[in-house]
C-alpha cells in the first residue's frame, strides 16, 4: 500500500500507520544531531559528520506488536537500524542522552548482519547472522527492503525480505518506544541518506507467520527450553537444580567436593589451580555423536576451564580426561594464553590446536556470563562460536586435522579427536568458573 494514498492513521486490516507521508507527526528526535525530515512519502536521515547515533523516535511507547517498513541505505560502508522497545537516558554521554534497546541491524557492509538483533546502548550483540548464514544475502544494497519486526511477549523475531533472519527470547523491556536510526559516521560520509516508509504497526490480534523450526534461537533466559527450542529437538543438560545427568570422569556417582550446585548454576569450585586436583571433571552420562550444545560460562580473574566432548575415558590420565577442548580462559591474567602456538589456548580457541577468531568485540568482560556454542554436523564438521560469533571451524579427522594433532601435545594419542561418539565434559582445572543454559539438540 502506498503511503501517498494513505488518508488515514487506520487501515482496513488492522494496521495502524505510523508516517502519514507528510510530516513528521508522532515522531521526536533524539541523542544525536542528524536532520530527519519527509522527501517523496519517505522518512529521511541525513549522516551528519560530527554527531553521535541519531535516532527519531516514536512518541508512544509499544508492548507486544507487529512491525512492517521498508528501508532503504545509501552506500556499504555504514548501518543503520530499528530500535523495538527502547528508552532514553538522558542522563547519559554527558547529559546528551543514550537510546538503548533491542535494535534490528541493517548492516550493508561485508560483515551482512542485516536483520540481526543488536542491543543499543547496553548488551551490544544479541544475535550477529553468524548464526544464521544463510540470511546473509537476503539485503538488497541500494535498494528498498523490506523488514518485518515481531515483538510478542518476550519473543522478538524478524525477516528481511521475507526471509527469517532472527530469533531472540529476552525478559528485557516488555514495552517502550520504536526508532529509526542515522548511524554515527566518518567525515568522508557527510550527507548520505537513510529512507524510512510504508511505516506501520498492529498491536491487537496479532499473527505470528511461522518460523523455521531449524532456526537458531538465542534464549537469554536461564535453563530455559522454549516451545521453540523444545519442537527443534533441544534438551537441557543440566537442569539447574541437580546433578541429574552427569558424573565424575573419574567414574562411580557425581564429586562430593569441588562443585557446587546452586542458584540455578553448575559451579567449580576454587582450589589450588591445578588440572583435575580436587572434585575432577565431570561428564555427561550420554555419549554424542553429532550434535549443537549451546552453554553459558561466567569467568572469574585469572581463572581456566574448558568444555570437551568426544570424550571416551578410554585413555589412562592422572589429569584431564582426553577430548577436543572449547577452551574457556582468562587471557590477560591467565599463563596459559601465553603457551601454545598463536595463542592456539586462547578462549574460544580449540585448545593447542586452532587459534579463536582474536576479534576483541565478542569477548564479555570478566565476571559476566559469555555464551559459548560448539555445533558437529554428522560430516564431522566443527565449529565454535562465542557470543553468537564464529571463532573457528575445522573438519575432524581431515588431513589438515591431523597435521595439527601430529604438532600439538595430543601427538601421542592414538587417533585424537575422531572417536565416533563420547561424552561432554565441563572441565575442573582448580579455579572457580560457572555454568549455566547447558542445552543440546542431536544432529
Amino acid at each position: 500500500m502506498s503511503i501517498s494514498c494513505q488518508q488515514d492513521q487506520k487501515t482496513s486490516d488492522g494496521w495502524e500507520l505510523l508516517f502519514n507521508g507528510k510530516d513528521l507527526t508522532g515522531w521526536k528526535p533524539l541523542a544525536g544531531k542528524a536532520d530527519y525530515h519527509v522527501e517523496d512519502d519517505a522518512i529521511v536521515g541525513v549522516m551528519t559528520k560530527g554527531t553521535p547515533n541519531s535516532f527519531l523516535v516514536t512518541d508512544q511507547e509499544y508492548g507486544d506488536f507487529i512491525l512492517e517498513l521498508d528501508v532503504k541505505l545509501e552506500g556499504n560502508t555504514t548501518n543503520s537500524g530499528i530500535q523495538t522497545r527502547s528508552h532514553f537516558d538522558s542522563t547519559a554521554n554527558n547529559g546528551a542522552g543514550r537510546v538503548y534497546g533491542r535494535q534490528i541491524d541493517i548492516d550493508p557492509t561485508e560483515r551482512a548482519w542485516t536483520g540481526g538483533i543488536y542491543d543499543e546502548g547496553r548488551r551490544e550483540w544479541l544475535y550477529p547472522l553468524d548464526l544464521n548464514p544463510t540470511a546473509k544475502t537476503a539485503y538488497k544494497p541500494n535498494d528498498f527492503n523490506h523488514f518485518r519486526i515481531e515483538a510478542i511477549g518476550n519473543e522478538t523475531k524478524t525477516w528481511v525480505n521475507g526471509v527469517p533472519t532472527s530469533f531472540v527470547i529476552d525478559s528485557l523491556d516488555d514495552s517502550g518506544f520504536i526508532a529509526l536510526q542515522v548511524h554515527s559516521i566518518p567525515d568522508s560520509l557527510d550527507g548520505k541518506k537513510v529512507y524510512f516508509k510504508n511505516i506501520k504497526i498492529q498491536t491487537k490480534d496479532l499473527k505470528p507467520q511461522d518460523f523455521p523450526k531449524e532456526m537458531y534461537v538465542v534464549n537469554t533466559k536461564a535453563n530455559d527450553l522454549s516451545e521453540a527450542e523444545k519442537a527443534a529437538g533441544y534438551s537441557l543438560l543440566f537442569n539447574g537444580k541437580d546433578a541429574s545427568g552427569w558424573h565424575s570422569a573419574r567414574g562411580g556417582e557425581f564429586p562430593e567436593k569441588g562443585w557446587k550446585i546452586e542458584n540455578g548454576i553448575i559451579q567449580v569450585q576454587k582450589s589450588d589451580g591445578g588440572e583435575s586436583t580436587n572434585g575432577g571433571d565431570i561428564v555427561t552420562d550420554k555419549q554424542y555423536k553429532a550434535f549443537d550444545l549451546s552453554f553459558d560460562f561466567k569467568l572469574t580473574p585469572g581463572a581456566n576451564s574448558g568444555i570437551k566432548y568426544f570424550v571416551t575415558l578410554n585413555e589412562e590420565t592422572k589429569g584431564s580426561a582426553i577430548g577436543p577442548e572449547y577452551q574457556i580462559l582468562d587471557d590477560e591474567l591467565h599463563p596459559d594464553a601465553k603457551l601454545g602456538k598463536d595463542g592456539n589456548r586462547t578462549l574460544a580457541s580449540l585448545y593447542d590446536l586452532i587459534t579463536s577468531d582474536r576479534n576483541p568485540r565478542p569477548r564479555k568482560p570478566i565476571g559476566e556470563w559469555n555464551r559459548g556454542r560448539i555445533v558437529v554436523t554428522p560430516d564431522n564438521h566443527v565449529t565454535y562460536y562465542l557470543n553468537g560469533f564464529k571463532m573457528l571451524d575445522f573438519v575432524r579427522g581431515s588431513e589438515d586435522f591431523r597435521k595439527l594433532v601430529a604438532g600439538s601435545k595430543y601427538k601421542d594419542w592414538d587417533k585424537f579427536g575422531e572417536a565416533e561418539q563420547g561424552h561432554i565434559l565441563l572441565q575442573d582445572h582448580g579455579d572457580q568458573v560457572s555454568f549455566r543454559s547447558i542445552k543440546i539438540k542431536e544432529l
